[in-house]
């Protein structure tokens, strides 16, 4: 529901109404569709990585765990060879949801790698997928869902993970592409 003029008015489509304000052609931005309960909704992840200008770097986030978001920073450097460290970086979910899906791993990485290089992420794709301490990217659950909505509105490339691919019926692999690890994920986001 949105609450409007008159009152309340029901929101036919969440997910329209979260991206209706995002901004094409800017990086560090990358859509996740999270499942809350049973419905699917497409959100957008936003990173900024900047110059730190004080001897701590640092870490700000809306709408996911802090320690999360420290787990994927130490894979990105690790595993990627960014170098975060000595960069600020903010993280957001826009809509101000917050999300304990580990499926927004892939989303996170993929925005802050996008800010980090200043490059633009395919604007018709969406990503998800948890991703583990080796770089890994890990099953997730209600795949279908996700893939079904992200594709009803419009988005043509869906990365997911690997496992995940692998056990898709047939019909339902067209337009998505399963990952196994950030290196080869990022690859595809950047492509």
């Amino acid at each position: 529901f949105q609450m409007e003029v008159n009152g309340l008015t029901e929101v036919s489509n969440p997910s329209e109404l979260f991206l209706s304000e995002r901004q094409n052609k800017a990086p560090g931005s990358s859509i996740f569709p999270s499942v809350e309960g049973t419905r699917p909704i497409l959100l957008e992840v936003q990173a900024l990585v900047a110059d730190s200008n004080f001897s701590t770097s640092q870490r700000n986030i809306n709408g996911i765990d802090f320690k999360r978001l420290s787990m994927i920073l130490a894979v990105l450097e690790k595993r990627l060879g960014l170098h975060l460290s000595k960069k600020d970086v903010f993280v957001n979910i826009v809509g101000g949801l917050k999300i304990e899906d580990p499926a927004i791993d892939l989303a996170v990485i993929g925005a802050i790698a996008s800010s980090y290089k200043e490059k633009i992420l395919n604007q018709a794709m969406a990503v998800f997928g948890e991703v583990g301490l080796g770089g890994e990217i890990r099953s997730v659950t209600k795949v279908e869902n996700r893939i079904n909505e992200a594709q009803s509105l419009g988005f043509s490339q869906i990365i997911i993970p690997k496992s995940n691919f692998d056990r898709l019926k047939r019909d339902s692999k067209s337009n998505v592409i399963g990952v196994s690890n950030v290196g080869e994920a990022l690859h595809r986001m950047f492509l």
